[in-house]
């Protein structure tokens, strides 16, 4: 397909992979390991996508910034260990289709790829390593270098990056924070139901339910702007 040149931007967990089973686990030895109140399900994974510090603060606000921090410390030890001993497809597998939607959109020569995720620099390449996924993406923000979502900072450095203009782009993810930034940015906004956020938050954006349905969005959009 030609046209000017598109970026399509990925948030990772519960867009790209099932790291819900992982994440829950990890966050819960966290919170026993200082000595905390473990906090809901639920409550954990509708902070997903935050950075770590601001996930913290979410879920234990009456601790102090030096809490949070060592939770987030904590966390990321444990989570690396976890992946280094379970391995990547017992926890963070593809969502069905996902892996298809990446190969599609990286043989389209006007189509560059990127990451925008709450993930560490060092748990995106390993997600990436593990999945074989060197080169797939044009540009890879983590949460280390930008303040945290919503702000549209990690998608604003995708686009310089890249060099696409932002009305030639389209931020895909899981939740409300996705979403967000993505407008602060001045992108387009696909939002997938299969994630940690009901529909009930991702309510005002195109919403697909499954990956067939977001390739076909993606196709449209595309199309419109060829």
């Amino acid at each position: 397909m030609s046209g000017p040149l598109r970026l399509v931007v990925f948030d990772v967990d519960g867009t790209l992979v099932n790291s819900q089973s992982h994440i829950l686990v990890s966050m819960r030895q966290t919170f026993d390991d200082l000595a905390l109140p473990v906090p809901e399900d639920q409550a954990i994974l509708q902070g997903i996508g935050l950075s770590l510090p601001e996930l913290m603060a979410r879920l234990v606000p009456d601790a102090d910034a030096n809490v949070h921090e060592a939770l987030a410390i904590r966390y990321k030890e444990l989570s690396y260990a976890r992946h280094a001993t379970v391995g990547r497809d017992a926890e963070s597998p593809f969502y069905p289709g996902m892996r298809d939607v990446l190969e599609q959109l990286r043989k389209d020569d006007f189509t560059l790829l990127a990451t925008a995720t709450g993930k560490s620099r060092r748990g995106l390449n390993r997600m990436i390593a593990h999945h074989g996924l060197h080169g797939y993406f044009q540009s890879t923000q983590v949460a280390d270098d930008h303040p945290s979502k919503p702000h549209p900072s990690m998608l604003l450095s995708a686009l310089s990056e890249t060099g696409v203009d932002a009305e030639n782009a389209i931020m895909i993810g899981d939740t409300s924070f996705d979403m967000a930034m993505g407008k602060a940015a001045g992108m387009a906004t696909i939002a997938v139901s299969w994630g940690y956020h009901p529909i009930s938050h991702l309510a005002e954006n195109a919403i697909v339910e499954s990956a067939e349905d977001l390739m076909t969005a993606l196709n449209l959009w595309m199309e419109r702007l060829a």
